[in-house]
């Protein structure tokens, strides 16, 4: 089953991909849906493949996503090199295991993991991306509050996380997969994070634990755990429950910890007993690697990590998947080693004064309002002032579509739905000439969007001219013009619609 359809309707006749360029190689175009049925020279399948792809998106100018899009050229080759090694095979390639664990440990670190002396190995994993973090980290706080109901001979089946309604669509997955109720604290107009008191209101004794956001997808903004972790620590004493925390911190944790150390929202706080964070986003690596990471052994239950050997040694394994690439977890390791505590605190501090002129420069056009907040991952999200911002923030979105640049439009979830929101994610290869340039743009896309809900008719005329005949002497002549019949009509707009479901008003394709 293709769950994805994205063709215009100039190709859905089409069954074959055209060859452009490489028709010097070969005469027949190969089928678009059908294994062909004879080979072709490398040029021609590398010509073919190269010139459909130059219609996607330029990944600069994505500024929907928060994934990186840019590394450095050593970078590049090392993961060229690792591309080949199937990371899951550890007694086979036990150096790149090694950077994996390597890479754990400096994590962990970073997030205040506590440890009894210098050299306690940290207990996380690698995974193909913050999702799988987090539903790692899910399955353990299942198992745990199942194991503690078990032994207590309490029911064991309805398990429920809190969040808020802002949290990315992975949380919905994991509720749906894995049989989790999701119980969600709801938005409001001007306050688009989880409130810490209501969240604790809704934990009751099937709650296996609550989640918190370090960097909404929404708008950026941290959510308070350190306030988060005071009350359900008082809710915990009250009713005898040990409720516990998790941070998703995907897109928050490489940038929190080098531009604002004494912010407390990691394991130093009591109740924080996992973390998950995206290497793929601030950590500045390309799309595939994520991080989940434990307070200690203690909070990863025994039975969820298995134990092979078919590859060789005892391998123990806890991920969803099996076989993955090598090629991002080199790459996760040589920006550790290549950037240093340092480094990362300047890219993050050149990614917030982007963020600071790009805010600027919107609120200078009187137009907008900022949605994101300061203090929070390096993006800005604003609205339009006015009764028609939500029309406003789909026109502006396609207009600037034609300058190349991908600015997603998006409302608000439950109970803030009639807040339309555009959202810049600022990255490290986004700085002040691209900044500048993008507000260019908006400037004459505004005028764009102006001028098309003005409601100014635009009226075709078709004048029809016969001349006289008689005083038409060869090349020159007189043209009069005694009736001439005017045919007006209204053009119909030429309005493209495109929508995208989003159940459970989640931003799926925004992370």
């Amino acid at each position: 089953m293709v769950l994805s359809v994205v063709q215009g309707c100039e190709e859905a006749s089409s069954s074959v991909v055209s060859s452009v360029f490489a028709s010097r190689y070969v005469q027949d175009p190969p089928p678009r849906y059908k294994l062909p049925e004879k080979s072709i020279p490398k040029e021609a399948a590398y010509q073919i493949v190269h010139d459909e792809l130059l219609l996607d998106g330029i990944p600069r100018l994505n500024l929907a996503s928060f994934v990186t899009t840019w590394m450095e050229p050593e970078c590049d080759k090392l993961m060229a090199e690792a591309i080949n090694k199937n990371f899951v095979d550890m007694d086979e390639y036990p150096v790149t295991t090694e950077l994996q664990n390597r890479c754990v440990n400096m994590i962990a670190r970073l997030f205040n993991a506590p440890s009894t002396d210098r050299t306690r190995q940290a207990v996380g994993v690698g995974t193909v991306g913050s999702s799988e973090a987090m539903m790692l980290a899910g399955l353990a706080f299942k198992k745990k509050w199942q194991n503690k109901r078990k032994s207590q001979g309490k029911p064991f089946d309805k398990p429920n996380i809190v969040t808020g309604a802002n949290v990315q669509v992975c949380w919905e997955k994991f509720s749906r997969y894995f049989e989790v109720e999701l119980k969600e604290v709801k938005l409001r107009e001007g306050y688009y994070v989880m409130d810490p008191q209501k969240a604790v209101e809704m934990v009751d004794e099937n709650t296996i634990c609550v989640a918190a956001i370090l960097g909404s997808t929404l708008n950026g903004e941290f959510e308070d755990v350190k306030l988060l972790n005071a009350l359900l620590t008082q809710k915990n004493k009250r009713t005898g429950w040990d409720t516990p925390i998790h941070v998703d911190a995907a897109s928050g944790g490489f940038v929190a910890p080098f531009l604002y150390p004494d912010l407390e929202w990691d394991f130093r706080l009591p109740l924080v007993k996992s973390i998950n964070v995206s290497g793929h986003k601030y950590g500045l690596v390309y799309a595939g690697v994520g991080w989940a990471i434990w307070r200690s052994k203690e909070e990863l239950p025994e039975e969820l990590i298995f134990h092979i050997n078919y590859l060789g040694g005892d391998e123990p394994t806890f991920t969803l998947n099996f076989s993955k690439g090598s090629s991002q977890i080199v790459a996760q390791y040589y920006q550790f080693l290549r950037m240093g505590f340092e480094g990362y605190k300047n890219v993050m501090s050149n990614c917030m004064e982007s963020a600071r002129l790009l805010r600027e420069g919107l609120e200078k056009t009187g137009r907008f309002q900022i949605i994101s907040k300061e203090k929070g991952v390096p993006v800005v999200a604003f609205a339009f002032k006015g009764n028609d911002s939500k029309n406003s923030a789909f026109r502006l979105s396609k207009a600037l579509r034609n300058y190349g640049w991908i600015v997603p439009a998006y409302s608000m979830p439950a109970n803030a739905e009639n807040v339309t929101v555009l959202r810049v994610v600022v990255r490290e290869d986004f700085g002040r000439q691209l900044v500048e340039k993008l507000l260019f743009h908006i400037g004459l896309a505004l005028k764009e969007v102006t001028e098309a809900a003005s409601g100014v008719t635009r009226i075709r005329f078709t004048v029809e001219m016969n001349p006289d005949a008689n005083e038409i002497n060869g090349d020159e002549g007189i043209l009069h013009i005694p009736a001439a019949k005017v045919h007006w009509k209204h053009d119909k707009p030429e309005t493209e619609g495109t929508q995208v479901p989003i159940m459970g008003g989640k931003t799926k394709g925004v992370c």
